[in-house]
C-alpha cells in the first residue's frame, strides 16, 4: 500500500501532462486550419524548418516564442512542433536556441515566395572584403534583431580588418536605423574613427513609419547606453528613447546625406555622397530593404496626389483616398486613415492579406464592420487622373472618385546599388 503514496502523485501528474499536451494540439491545430483557409501561409521574413526527425515534442520552441501566448505562431501537430501561423512570425529565433536537440533551421523565403538577398558570410561580411550589411538589408528587420547585428558586425569589423592609416575613416555606417545606430555607438564606444550617414533622419525606416505605429520590440542591449525594454511602444516613444541616448552619448550622424555610390580605392574605400567624399578602410550598409518604393506603372502614376507612404493620416480627413497595398504598411496606413475620417478604398491584388500582421488585419476588419473602409481584393490599379481612378476589380471595371493615392506596394531592393559595389545578391528559396 505504501507503493501508492508515490504512483497516486506520479498518475496526477501524468494525467496533468496529458490534459496540457491534448489541449495544446487541439489549439495548435485549430490555429494551423485557420490560417489555411485564410491562404496565410507564407511567412514573412525569417521562419523555423523543424525536422520531424529530430523533434522530440519537448514543446520548448513554443514556450521560447516571444510572440506567445497572445499569437499561436508555433504549436504541437502529431507530437511535434509546427510552424501553425506562419504569416504572424517575424523572426525572433528563440526557438532554434530553445530547441535541446537542434531540430530547428532558421531560412529565408520558400519554395512558393523567394526573398532576395546580398550574399553575407557568418561574420557579416559580403563577398567584397570591407563592406559588412547588418540589419533589414540582410534580412533581419526585427528591431532587437538588427541593434544586435550592428553591435556584433563592428564587432567583427574590430578583429577581422585592419584599422585605417592617416587621415582616412576605419568605418563608413550607411543608415542610421536600429541596426546603423547600435553600430554607431559600437564604434564610437571602440573608439573607431567613423561617419555615420543617412539620407534622412535618425530612426530610419522607423522614422518613416505613420504617426502612432506599435512596435513590437524586445529587451535589447545598446552598446554604451545599455539595456532597455520598450514593448508596445509607439513610434514617437521609440524615437525619442533613441534621440535622448543620441544627445547624451554624442553621437554625431550626417542626416539629410545621400549616400550615391561606394568605390574600391586600394585597400579601402571611398563613399561618394550629396555633399561629399569620404574614404574609409571599411564600409558597413545598415540601409533598409526598401530602397525605391515599387510603383505601379500606370498612367497618371506621376500626379502630385500620388505618395508612396503615409506620415499624417489626419492631414486627409474628409478626403478620398486609395491605399494599394496588401502588407503591413499598406494596412496600417489603411486603418489610420479610416480612423481619422477619411473615406478610404483599400486595393489588393491578392486574395489575401497573407504577408501583414493578425493585429493588422484586424483593424481593417473592425474598419470595414464600420463602414469607414471599402475593401477590394483582387483589384488591379489601371489608371490615375486627377478625380478618379480607373481600376479592375474581380473581372470588373471600376471608376472611383479619388482625391489621393497612396501606394504601398513595398520597395524595391537597391540591387544596381549593391551590384555597384561588387555584392553578389542571391534568392533564398527557404534556405539559411
Amino acid at each position: 500500500m505504501h507503493y501508492l503514496i508515490y504512483l497516486i502523485p506520479l498518475a496526477l501528474c501524468l494525467a496533468w501532462y496529458g490534459v496540457r499536451r491534448y489541449q495544446l494540439t487541439r489549439t495548435s491545430r485549430a490555429a494551423h486550419v485557420e490560417a489555411e483557409e485564410a491562404g496565410l501561409v507564407e511567412p514573412v521574413s525569417l521562419h523555423p524548418i523543424v525536422d520531424p526527425l529530430k523533434c522530440i515534442g519537448c514543446g520548448a520552441c513554443i514556450k521560447s516564442c516571444p510572440e506567445m501566448p497572445a499569437h499561436a505562431v508555433l504549436g504541437l501537430i502529431g507530437g511535434k512542433a509546427t510552424l501553425v501561423s506562419p504569416t504572424l512570425c517575424i523572426g525572433h529565433g528563440a526557438c532554434r536556441t530553445a530547441c535541446p536537440v537542434d531540430a530547428i533551421t532558421l531560412v529565408f523565403g520558400t519554395a512558393r515566395r523567394g526573398v532576395d538577398l546580398p550574399r553575407v558570410s557568418p561574420w557579416f561580411e559580403t563577398n567584397v572584403p570591407g563592406v559588412f550589411v547588418a540589419g533589414e538589408l540582410g534580412g533581419m528587420g526585427l528591431i532587437r534583431n538588427a541593434i544586435e547585428q550592428g553591435r556584433q558586425a563592428v564587432a567583427q569589423i574590430i578583429s577581422r580588418r585592419p584599422r585605417a592609416a592617416g587621415s582616412a575613416l576605419d568605418l563608413v555606417i550607411i543608415g542610421a536605423g536600429p541596426a546603423g545606430f547600435s553600430a554607431s555607438l559600437a564604434a564610437m564606444q571602440a573608439k573607431l574613427k567613423f561617419k555615420t550617414i543617412e539620407q534622412e533622419s535618425l530612426g530610419g525606416c522607423v522614422f518613416q513609419y505613420p504617426r502612432g505605429k506599435i512596435v513590437m520590440t524586445q529587451p535589447a542591449d545598446l552598446p554604451i547606453v545599455g539595456k532597455f525594454k520598450l514593448t508596445l511602444t509607439s513610434k514617437e516613444d521609440l524615437l525619442q528613447f533613441w534621440i535622448e541616448a543620441q544627445r547624451r552619448t554624442g553621437l554625431a550622424i550626417n542626416c539629410n546625406e545621400r549616400v550615391q555610390s561606394v568605390t574600391g580605392e586600394g585597400s579601402g574605400f571611398v563613399v561618394s555622397t550629396s555633399k561629399g567624399e569620404y574614404r574609409a578602410a571599411t564600409v558597413l550598409l545598415a540601409v533598409g530593404r526598401r530602397g525605391t518604393p515599387r510603383k505601379l506603372g500606370v498612367p497618371g502614376e506621376d500626379l502630385s496626389k500620388v505618395t508612396y507612404r503615409l506620415i499624417e493620416a489626419e492631414q486627409y480627413s474628409g478626403r478620398r483616398v486609395l491605399v494599394v497595398g496588401g502588407g503591413d504598411s499598406a494596412l496600417e496606413a489603411a486603418a489610420s486613415l479610416a480612423e481619422a475620417n477619411a473615406t478610404v478604398t483599400l486595393s489588393y491584388r491578392g486574395e489575401a492579406f497573407q504577408r501583414a500582421k493578425q493585429r493588422n488585419r484586424q483593424r481593417v476588419d473592425a474598419a470595414v464592420g464600420n463602414g469607414n473602409l471599402s475593401l477590394m481584393l483582387r483589384s488591379e490599379v489601371k489608371a490615375i487622373t486627377e478625380e478618379r481612378v480607373a481600376i479592375v476589380s474581380e473581372g470588373r471595371g471600376l471608376h472611383l472618385p479619388n482625391d489621393a493615392v497612396i501606394v504601398n506596394a513595398g520597395g524595391v531592393l537597391p540591387t544596381d546599388f549593391l551590384k555597384g559595389i561588387g555584392i553578389e545578391v542571391e534568392t533564398k528559396w527557404g534556405t539559411a
